[in-house]
């Protein structure tokens, strides 16, 4: 019998600041949710948490090739835009996804876009604290009231 893939989403602030415990342990938890059957990491690409993330995941993918991790860019359409924003840059992904629902201006289109992602996730990993005007934090407070797994790497 195949096992189901599960799927991860990485949120944070845009400014984190990477400490080597930060990095240590958010190494635990990609190697406890790629334990647990992650096989699939979905980005958003807009904080430091999530290159992070990226990178980690990277790393782990390039030293074990047997797990076939796939990294998922998912990019919120903006209906406004001609041409990619200033803050999108080119990493290798084995997808792009724009996982979307209707929007009125380009801070919904993040926000749904995020919302699309955490309903996709089986676990899903943030850096956020308590901001109430803030986007992670909103993002984090639909992702608990969709009873995920979640696990809040700010503390």
């Amino acid at each position: 019998m195949a096992t189901v893939e599960q799927t991860c989403s990485c949120f944070g602030h845009s400014d984190v600041d990477i400490t080597d415990d930060l990095i240590a342990r958010t190494r635990t938890e990609i190697d406890k949710a790629i334990a647990c059957g992650v096989r699939i990491f979905l980005f958003g690409g807009r904080s430091d948490f999530d290159d992070l993330c990226y990178d980690l995941v990277t790393e782990k993918k390039n030293t074990e090739p047997q797990l076939d991790i796939k990294r998922v860019f998912c990019f919120a359409l903006d209906k406004h835009l001609r041409k990619p924003p200033g803050w999108f840059v080119r990493k290798e992904y084995e997808a792009l996804e724009c996982p979307t629902k209707d929007f009125d201006y380009w801070y919904t289109s993040i926000y749904y876009r995020n919302l699309a992602m955490i309903d996709r996730s089986d676990i899903i990993l943030f850096w956020v604290e308590r901001r109430e005007n803030s986007g992670a934090y909103k993002t984090y407070r639909y992702a608990v009231k969709m009873h995920k797994h979640i696990v809040n790497l700010f503390a």
